[in-house]
């Protein structure tokens, strides 16, 4: 008994002088100093952003063993008041650590500029019966964000040279001070004329893209997307719905990326690829076309595209087993202007008609 008695005054003695020790090292005007930096290195490697839950579970287990009834009689009877909780420096570390947790969400959650690139990942001479020429494969990107939409365009020199010589035209100020790859004579199919051209195309279609007059122009934008349609178009007649369909797809996503204003052009590929999906058997995917090409003209009562696409969109849902009631409505309310809806063209009949992409 007088070992315990002798053991806890030397336990007291300790505490105290050690309390003394703080006070005279660290006087009170030194509590008010900035530690971010120490704070900084004490927090390294600790942090786990995203995972509160399993955070408050860890600290719930503090709090239990703290409250242990053996652990509280034992400080009791020390009778030696604390100037600073453990716990409570535990808690102040936690809640540094969901501060921290809430600045790096919002600073997620804040808009990335996004912007697009032109890379020239291949350049093959090609060479036909009556030319031989070098054909440039352009990847449309989108950076700033995950980009899973294939968009390229295979274009020769001749090809950029007639867009330049339109730019000029239209846009004389804007592309005064704009220098293109000059015609060669000789010379044209080294590596280093193409690596250099390859280059040069990159950062031109770059700083075209970046003056806002000419990125939304119509011969910018078919300059891109427009051959694509016409190819979707010619193989849609013959028949060939899956190459048709590998065209009109690259042509939407170019025609997203380059957000592209042409309504006509833009509800011509939604449509196109619907009745590709639908030939294909592919009836969920033709459907998501179908009603997205709806919603473009949705009120529009007397457009052309109206009727076949209601039709189409009502057939569809009714083979996928999803609600068809609302394009029957409206197919209803169309029938009550006056309009013939069962002497309609069918929407094949009006995506091949030749007049649509002039």
């Amino acid at each position: 008994m007088a070992s315990k008695i002798l053991h806890r005054f030397r336990r007291k003695v300790g505490k105290h002088s050690a309390t003394e020790e703080t006070v005279e090292d660290f006087p009170e005007g030194s509590e008010l100093d900035d530690d971010t930096e120490g704070v900084s290195a004490r927090l390294a490697g600790t942090l786990s952003f995203g995972d509160a839950d399993v955070a408050d579970e860890d600290w719930a287990k503090t709090d239990a063993a703290d409250s242990d009834p053996d652990f509280l009689h034992s400080f009791e009877s020390d009778r030696v008041e604390s100037t600073e909780s453990p716990l409570g420096e535990l808690k102040h570390c936690n809640m540094l650590t969901k501060q921290l947790q809430e600045t790096w969400k919002k600073a997620r959650g804040k808009l990335i500029v996004e912007k697009l690139i032109f890379e020239v990942t291949s350049a093959n001479v090609v060479q036909d019966s009556s030319s031989k020429y070098v054909a440039y494969t352009i990847h449309v990107i989108k950076s700033g964000s995950f980009d899973d939409d294939k968009a390229l365009i295979i274009r020769r020199y001749t090809d950029f040279a007639k867009l330049n010589e339109t730019l000029h035209k239209h846009f004389r100020e804007d592309m005064g001070n704009v220098v293109f790859p000059k015609k060669k004579i000789r010379k044209n199919f080294t590596h280093e004329t193409i690596a250099k051209r390859s280059r040069a195309f990159e950062q031109y279609l770059q700083h075209i893209h970046s003056i806002a007059d000419i990125r939304r122009s119509k011969v910018f934008l078919e300059f891109f997307y427009l051959r694509d349609l016409k190819a979707g178009q010619g193989l849609l007649r013959g028949g060939m719905c899956e190459d048709a369909r590998e065209a009109l797809i690259n042509a939407l996503h170019l025609q997203q990326k380059l957000c592209s204003r042409d309504t006509e052009h833009l509800l011509f590929t939604l449509a196109s690829t619907s009745l590709c999906y639908q030939e294909l058997d592919h009836l969920e995917e033709a459907q998501v076309y179908c009603e997205r090409a709806l919603q473009m003209i949705d009120n529009q009562g007397n457009h052309p595209f109206l009727v076949p696409l209601l039709q189409s969109n009502i057939r569809l849902s009714w083979k996928i087993g999803k609600d068809k009631r609302q394009s029957e409505a409206k197919l209803q309310q169309v029938q009550e202007t006056g309009i013939d809806v069962l002497n309609q063209p069918s929407l094949k009949e009006h995506l091949i008609k030749d007049f649509f992409l002039e």
